[in-house]
């Protein structure tokens, strides 16, 4: 689609925590864009996150959305097992679609919306957020300038301070498919190299009622990348502390560290010894910046006229890494990716 200067009109899908935060930004903090409706098979929750925003216009049917010629957009915040088909609804609207993690669970169906969106000539753009973190932007750039080298190694920590409900995680797919996710996405873009071989290990150290759902809470997982750069993930549900998230790349010239946020940056020291805060607790809070960014690049896209920089491909390749991990899990050896 061509490129435009006229603010871009966005109905968001889904008013549930992910979907409230999309909402928000449209209306007060991207430029360029115009929050246009909301909605969400639960009236109330389509009403309220309306009302909250000085919204006149909610749903809970979805297709008022698709059908409006002067919404140009659609964020689809909605469950998981909505992804695809709204994608492929949209497309055949002629929206252009930012979606949330995963696609789909399934890799024909994700196949299909992406066939979906190529036919009709529109765009995707996938929410991994924290690929416009300004701190995990920062260390893409200089990985990217040649600043560490030629990347060797990259271990990626990722830690919740508590699970989700029980009911959410059985129908997430799965440690690996639902939180891992982020975190393959992470590895391939900063060593900017695809995985060829996983290696995954899985316990349930956190809720026994975890496991009744054939998951696991605690996990490390193994990555070798097509040039021969080694990585590692460690994963677990409940960190006491709060929201761990860390990653470091180590190259032949040096590496680069991303550590965990904080409230503020003071650090107390006395006699008695030294104390900080602890990292900040939650993921909203921590990528605030990042959700912002993600958002203001999608209108960006279609107000200039160009691709996303985060692609359906890019929503495609974690997935197959997720089943990979599954399967290396469930037979206990290395498994090699397939196409």
């Amino acid at each position: 689609m061509a490129a435009t200067s006229a603010p871009i009109r966005v109905g968001v899908i889904g008013a549930g925590r992910i979907g409230k935060v999309h909402a928000a930004n449209l209306a007060y903090r991207v430029a360029g864009a115009e929050l246009a409706a909301v909605a969400d098979p639960v009236a109330e929750a389509a009403r309220e996150t309306a009302a909250q925003l000085r919204l006149d216009r909610w749903t809970a049917d979805y297709r008022e959305i698709l059908a409006d010629k002067s919404i140009q957009a659609v964020v689809i915040a909605s469950s998981t097992d909505t992804h695809a088909r709204l994608i492929e609804e949209a497309a055949a609207a002629g929206k252009d679609v930012f979606c949330e993690k995963p696609i789909d669970l399934d890799l024909a169906r994700v196949d299909a919306a992406l066939a979906a969106v190529k036919s009709a000539g529109t765009r995707l753009q996938i929410g991994f957020n924290r690929r416009f973190d300004p701190s995990f932007a920062r260390a893409r750039a200089v990985i990217a300038e040649g600043g560490i080298g030629t990347p060797q190694l990259i271990k990626i920590t990722s830690r919740d301070p508590q699970p989700a409900s029980i009911e959410y995680l059985a129908v997430s797919g799965g440690l690996f498919t639902d939180m891992t996710i982020h975190d393959f996405d992470v590895a391939r873009w900063l060593v900017g190299d695809e995985v060829v071989e996983i290696s995954a290990m899985g316990a349930v150290l956190v809720d026994p009622a975890i496991g009744k759902l054939n998951d696991v809470d605690t996990a490390i997982i193994n990555l070798r990348f097509k040039g021969g750069a080694l990585g590692n993930i460690d994963n677990s549900r409940k960190a006491v502390y709060g929201y761990d998230v860390r990653v470091e790349v180590f190259g032949s010239a040096g590496s680069v560290l991303v550590g965990n946020h904080a409230p503020n940056a003071v650090t107390h020291t006395t006699p008695a010894g030294s104390r900080g805060e602890l990292p900040m607790h939650w993921f909203i809070e921590r990528f605030e910046q990042a959700y912002l960014n993600e958002m203001a690049e999608f209108v960006a896209c279609i107000r200039e006229g160009r691709a996303p920089s985060v692609g359906g491909e890019d929503g495609r390749a974690p997935l197959l890494m997720a089943q990979a991990a599954w399967k290396s899990l469930r037979e206990g050896r290395t498994v090699a990716l397939e196409a």
